[in-house]
């Protein structure tokens, strides 16, 4: 069942609605100068009862999810099929349809037009299911880069004899990091568990550039309960050390800011470019990874922006705000 809440399942929904009134009136007008009272009539009796049904399934989202896909049937078809009756009791008086343009009852065309709907809601989840598969394999190879994984073992056998305790919380750390990657733990995830692996993942990469690598944490208005897909900032800071601090000899620094603007939650990551030093060439896996799971959790309710600079690149998300 598709996420009442989500912006793009609701604008899904109207336009598909409108587009199939807009066909209707086209297809029973028998002049054209008849089109725009015959749509406004048309109008009249359909906005209620989408806005009202669309209005009612946003409220009872979260309890429709936790519902078998049968019993979550029911109860949308029954709510669509109430607010139809309702409206046609209402206004079957003040604004009679004509019934020989429609010669079946309004409230059976309203559950036609809402199974179809549901329908196509079902096969563009099917239709993407693929590429959720795809962006999974992809991450596996974005995410955590085979030549991060052998310099943290590097980094870690040397401080093996120096300093055990950190080289098994370096350990538990690329631990952390592979059974997320993996798929371990499925589902969204909280901001505050993405940090702990993205600080988890900064301590193994400090070990390795020292002095080099500093990072400004700016959480301190992070929504620590806010609902995110596993894994997003680890990818980008990767990236952040890829192409900000790993290019050059002087110390660099990785800005990380987090913070919530009403029902929206944004993350800011930015890290240092030299002028002489042009954006070293990478594939895009791990940026293509984010927007394709960004896509695929959240509609169009979430973006990925890129801002650059002679001395800077920066990665701006903006994700809804939904506790877990």
């Amino acid at each position: 069942m598709p996420n009442f809440r989500n912006l793009g399942v609701l604008l899904r929904a109207l336009v598909l609605i409108h587009l199939g009134v807009l066909i209707y009136v086209l297809l029973t007008i028998s002049r054209w100068s008849e089109w725009s009272g015959k749509l406004t009539e048309a109008s009249l009796w359909v906005e209620p009862v989408l806005l009202i049904s669309l209005g009612g399934l946003a409220l009872c989202s979260v309890p429709l999810q936790k519902l078998s896909y049968r019993n979550a049937l029911i109860a949308v078809l029954s709510w669509v099929l109430i607010v139809a009756w309702s409206v046609s009791k209402l206004f079957q008086d003040l604004l009679p349809m004509d019934t020989q343009a429609m010669p079946l009852r309004f409230e059976l065309v309203t559950l036609s037009v809402t199974l179809l709907l549901l329908l196509h809601y079902q096969l563009w989840i099917r239709a993407l299911s693929p590429r959720l598969a795809e962006a999974r394999l992809v991450a596996l190879q974005a995410r955590i880069r085979p030549h991060f994984f052998f310099n943290s073992l590097n980094a870690v056998l040397s401080l093996i004899r120096s300093d055990p305790k950190l080289a098994e919380r370096l350990l538990e750390n690329l631990s952390d990091l592979f059974r997320v990657a993996m798929g371990s733990e499925t589902g969204l995830s909280t901001m505050a568990r993405e940090v702990e692996l993205a600080q988890g993942y900064l301590e193994i990469e400090n070990v390795r550039l020292g002095e080099r690598l500093h990072v400004e944490w700016h959480i301190d208005k992070m929504p620590k309960l806010a609902s995110i897909p596993p894994l997003i900032l680890q990818p980008l800071l990767e990236n952040a050390i890829y192409h900000g601090i790993e290019p050059q000899i002087e110390p660099g620094v990785i800005q990380l800011n987090i913070f919530r603007v009403r029902d929206e939650v944004h993350i800011d990551i930015r890290n240092p470019l030299l002028n002489h030093i042009p954006l070293r060439s990478g594939n895009g896996m791990a940026l293509d990874n984010v927007r394709e799971r960004l896509l695929l959790y959240y509609d169009a309710e979430a973006n990925l922006s890129i801002n650059s600079g002679n001395d800077y690149y920066q990665i701006h998300i903006t994700l809804p705000y939904r506790e877990l």
